[in-house]
């Protein structure tokens, strides 16, 4: 698929999927959302895309929706948000969803959608200069991207009420320390962690991953005798798969284990 908001690359069992708007700050607008809804089931259906990578093209990660192409609608605004969100919305499900894990590389600033970007995201590295932002209420508006989802578990409610009330900004190390991103690292250094994570985990039992995140997205709706048996029903599922007959026998061989996501 030809993309024109996008980059999308493939090496080694890595999605690399970059927001290409750099003059915009890579903000996002309906044809982002329809691509990044394609490149998610991209991700989601090929079995040889091992882990995904997300970043952003130039100084910024992404700095949300595209404010002029909201002043552009005029009457039409809220219909284009229900037109944009139902794909945007649709990525996160499937980037949540899907068994490769989804790596935030935050190379700038994230506000908006691009906070909720990187809150959907199952690990996030940002650089020393990021900076991140809900910015929603600063407009009239109200979240999206599952912003309202993801960010209570992530940082506690009281710090989601005051990031999405009072539009305070944080730089990398405040994300870290409200537990945003997981690791900061100097700017020049972001891409090469960010790619040897992902390698990483490619190299890792992926179906694993897939039933440890749909497990976590479950829990906190559920009763713990219900997740539990979630639980139960899921390493029983994943004891059938072929990494799990590889990852025993490189135990008891006493080497690394070669897994191949099946």
């Amino acid at each position: 698929m030809e993309y024109e908001n996008l980059r999308f690359e493939l090496e080694g069992g890595v999605a690399r999927i970059t927001l290409e708007r750099p003059d915009a700050h890579n903000a996002i607008d309906l044809v982002t959302c329809d691509e990044l809804m394609a490149a998610a089931i991209r991700c989601d259906e090929d079995p040889a895309i091992r882990a995904v990578v997300i970043t952003g093209a130039g100084s910024a990660f992404s700095v949300g929706g595209d404010i002029r192409s909201f002043v552009a609608a005029g009457d039409e605004l809220a219909s284009l948000t229900k037109r944009m969100t139902a794909s945007l919305h649709a990525a996160v499900s499937r980037f949540a969803r899907m068994d490769a894990p989804l790596i935030a590389a935050v190379n700038g600033v994230a506000a908006g959608g691009g906070l909720g970007l990187v809150c959907a995201s199952d690990l996030a590295i940002a650089a020393e200069t990021a900076r991140f932002a809900s910015a929603y209420t600063k407009s009239g508006l109200s979240p999206d991207t599952s912003t309202t989802y993801f960010l209570p578990r992530l940082v506690g409610w009281r710090r989601a009420q005051d990031l999405i009330l009072t539009n305070r900004t944080l730089n990398a190390e405040e994300a870290l320390a409200w537990n945003l991103v997981t690791r900061v690292v100097p700017a020049p250094e972001l891409m090469k962690a960010a790619d040897e994570l992902a390698r990483g985990l490619a190299q890792g039992a992926t179906r694993a991953y897939g039933a440890s995140k749909r497990l976590l997205l479950q829990s906190a709706a559920e009763t713990l005798e219900t997740q539990m048996e979630r639980e139960a029903r899921e390493i029983a599922d994943m004891a059938r798969s072929d990494d799990v007959s590889e990852g025993i026998r490189a135990f008891l061989e006493k080497r690394t284990p070669h897994y191949r996501g099946r």
